[in-house]
């Protein structure tokens, strides 16, 4: 919107919006740098054309700190030179284009650009330099690149450079620069063509070209006071939409407000008993359900996961030796008198040969089961507990896809990024219907992963199951 004002003259308020702009933008972030280069390079030009030089040197140079693009860059160079050229600073000016000039050599058109306004300036500064060769360059370049835009500001240059000593050179080059500005589709530069034909020109065409120019800013200074007010109009409305609308809203909040208070008083004098009542009462019946649920957790987990893996082992491998059949029913045993004990049990296996074990207890001649990254560097990153919850979280997710998936082909990948461990389940089993409901087993890996601080996800894709599960490592 600030460029936009610029562009139909309206300095002050393309300014104002600028401001504004730099006001969101946030100079510590990197990404912003070119859109800040680009506002203060906006308010450079805004301040030249209001003949604030200073102003727009400061502008310039601000712009030049945050361009990260080396063309633009030197675009902004280009306009500070013009500047100094402005307020007849031609060393300065000359100075800057002296430092930009050989490093433009690899962008054609920003080479042409300031290798003629960089003659332009040391022919003004010096009226004996000769500047027409350079500018020539420049026009060639020009020409090779088919842009009008520059060819316009060269004639310029040569129009001016020849108007003291060639006037019939100057007329030349001036009926070029207008006959170029009618391809611009640009009023402004028509404008400033027919300004710099009129000195120049036989009395027989100063009175033509003074009427068309007299009728062009008549046309341009009409346009742009249209644009004007057309902007403001819209700003003004927009501002006053605003406005009208936070003020609907305050009044429906303040309205809604004082109904909401008005009710809750009422009920909360009429219930307040019966909350206290019901409150008791569910707080009594809770800690009974709390203390079924985790009972009939800690049997499905540590008992009836435990059974189901012996019978899978007894399937496929075979009745093991009778001692090796006794230890597992032994630790099964313990397993469930520690639970009707309430009996924490011990915590100091290895969870690495343990998950080892696991796996291969599933494996069978139709189904292969295969894990990358299973070592004791990983469960030593995790805490007891959430060891603990993770491996019988796999076991449940082991169990599950034995009873119901019928999956070829299962893999886990335990893998450490940064401060979490994470643990990649897939099978090529049927998979979990989008729509149905986990079982308990499920539910519950849903629950545990979540009481140690981390994620799991179910990617219900079919065929087959993609588990991913998140557990943050011990500080």
């Amino acid at each position: 919107m600030g460029i936009i004002l610029h562009d139909v003259g309206d300095y002050f308020g393309s300014q104002e919006l600028l401001f504004k702009a730099l006001k969101i933008l946030d100079e510590q972030n990197e990404q912003h740098h070119e859109r800040i280069a680009s506002a203060y390079n906006e308010l450079g030009k805004n301040s030249r054309n209001l003949k604030n030089y200073q102003e727009a040197i400061h502008y310039y140079d601000l712009a030049i700190d945050f361009s990260t693009d080396t063309s633009f860059k030197l675009v902004r160079l280009n306009n500070k030179g013009a500047t100094y050229k402005d307020e007849e600073q031609y060393d300065l000016a000359i100075k800057v284009y002296n430092s930009i000039l050989n490093s433009d050599k690899n962008i054609p058109q920003e080479y042409a650009r300031i290798l003629s306004n960089f003659a332009y300036a040391k022919w003004l500064k010096d009226s004996s330099y000769n500047a027409a060769p350079e500018i020539w360059n420049a026009i060639r370049i020009w020409k090779n690149e088919k842009d009008d835009w520059g060819l316009s500001a060269s004639y310029i240059h040569l129009t001016h450079y020849y108007r003291p000593t060639r006037p019939d050179s100057a007329l030349f080059y001036a009926k070029k620069l207008y006959k170029i500005t009618k391809n611009l589709n640009s009023p402004d530069e028509i404008k400033n063509a027919l300004a710099m034909l009129i000195p120049v020109s036989t009395l027989g065409e100063v009175k033509e070209y003074f009427t068309k120019y007299r009728s062009l800013s008549d046309s341009i200074e009409t346009a742009r006071n249209k644009a004007k007010n057309q902007f403001a109009t819209i700003r003004y409305e927009t501002e006053k939409h605003k406005t009208d609308k936070l003020k609907l809203q305050k009044e429906n909040a303040e309205t809604k407000l004082r109904v909401v208070w008005q009710r809750v008083i009422s009920i909360v004098l009429g219930i307040g008993a019966v909350i206290g009542f019901i409150w008791y009462r569910k707080r009594k019946q809770q800690a009974i359900r709390e203390q079924q649920l985790q009972m009939s957790k800690k049997v499905h987990d540590k008992v009836a996961n435990k059974v189901y893996r012996i019978m899978s082992e007894v399937e496929h491998k075979g009745l093991p030796e009778k001692n090796v059949l006794l230890y597992k029913l032994n630790t099964v045993y313990k397993q469930s008198r520690d639970i009707s004990y309430n009996e924490p049990g011990k915590n100091n296996q290895d969870f690495q040969q343990s998950v080892s074990e696991l796996l291969e207890s599933f494996a069978s001649n139709t189904v292969k089961v295969a894990s990358v990254g299973n070592s004791q560097q990983i469960w030593e990153k995790m805490t007891p507990v959430a060891r603990e919850e993770l491996s019988i979280t796999i076991e449940e997710l082991m169990t599950n896809m034995k009873k119901h998936s019928s999956a070829s082909n299962v893999v886990l990948k335990f893998m450490q990024k940064e401060n979490i461990v994470e643990v990649l389940y897939t099978d090529d089993g049927i998979g979990l219907p989008p729509r149905t409901l986990y079982g308990n087993g499920l539910r519950n890996t849903e629950t545990r992963i979540k009481d140690i601080g981390g994620r799991i996800i179910f990617d219900k894709t079919i065929p087959g199951l993609k588990v991913r599960i998140f557990i943050p490592i011990a500080k």
